[in-house]
């Protein structure tokens, strides 16, 4: 009899296929369109680029290349002009990042307000998000111009920004942070209308001001998005090339030639490929130790 009841009731409820296997072979599928391209045009490159910093890579169709170990990175630290741009691209990733993440915040917290025309004002905020960065340069360059420039219009000088060896520098940092300001302060108002409003409420009653309830709760509450943001923003700034080419090609006399700029020169205009893709690895490597600080920094204070 038990016999006869165990397999009636294994015949009454039956295993359950298994289908983990089955899905995750069909997600995959539905994800290759995706991954194909970001394997081709993302992946692909990088570890073409980190291979190229190993060799003696050079332009011309005859030219023999060759693997060389380490040396492209022995000749990268005796190097001054890439120390100099070094120096450049990080006072100006560190400038633009710390002015324009304080400018957005600003912007946010105005924009955050019940204000009329509320709508239209956020719309124009993100007016230079939308602006390719070569049109940009040309609109700034226009600004900067020395004879017919609104700038030297409006404060009745004749500097030659863009050309001015004491100036070019922080005249470029001011269109950095124009240009990046729009995603900053988008990112900024979305933590800003995620704080939840019982929060003031609650400090309201203790008769909390203005300034309190901004120390107190709305920076506490956007600690995360401060964090991601000007992580990427870092990020973002240390690689710029577009914007910084079309207003100086790295001019005055190299006072504005980011490591980025560094590089094209070196892989365009000498025909060194192998010493630029080192130079691609060497500001990889800066930046992920720099962002692994930050972020240990941030955790460790947030804990």
């Amino acid at each position: 009899m038990t016999l006869t009841a165990d397999r009636a009731v294994r015949t009454a409820s039956p295993r359950k296929p298994r289908r983990g296997g089955r899905q995750g072979r069909e997600a995959l599928l539905l994800m290759l369109p995706a991954l194909v391209p970001v394997l081709v045009f993302s992946v692909g490159p990088l570890l073409y680029g980190i291979f190229l910093a190993f060799t003696d890579a050079r332009s011309g169709r005859n030219s023999v290349t060759s693997f060389v170990g380490l040396s492209n990175f022995g000749d990268l630290l005796s190097d001054g002009d890439f120390w100099a741009s070094f120096r450049i691209g990080m006072i100006w990733a560190v400038s633009v990042t710390v002015l324009q993440f304080l400018a957005s915040l600003g912007l946010a917290l105005l924009l955050n307000q019940d204000l009329r025309f509320r709508g239209f004002a956020r719309v124009l905020a993100l007016v230079p998000w939308a602006m390719p960065p070569v049109v940009i340069g040309l609109m700034w360059r226009l600004v900067y111009h020395p004879d017919a420039g609104i700038l030297n219009g409006m404060l009745g000088t004749e500097i030659d920004w863009l050309n001015d060896f004491s100036v070019a520098l922080p005249a470029v940092i001011v269109v950095g942070i124009w240009t990046g300001m729009p995603q900053t302060t988008v990112v900024l108002l979305a933590g800003l209308q995620g704080v939840p409003k019982e929060l003031y409420e609650a400090v309201e009653v203790d008769g909390a001001g203005v300034w309190r309830k901004f120390w107190s709760i709305t920076l506490p509450q956007l600690r995360p998005v401060i964090v991601a943001i000007t992580s990427l923003d870092f990020v973002w700034n240390i690689n710029q090339f577009g914007l910084i080419y079309v207003l100086t090609q790295g001019g005055p006399g190299g006072q504005t030639r980011l490591p980025m700029l560094f590089a094209y020169e070196e892989a365009f205009r000498y025909g060194f490929f192998g010493y630029a893709a080192t130079l691609g690895v060497a500001i990889v490597i800066v930046v992920l130790a720099v962002l692994g600080a930050y972020l240990w920094r941030q955790m460790r204070e947030a804990s």
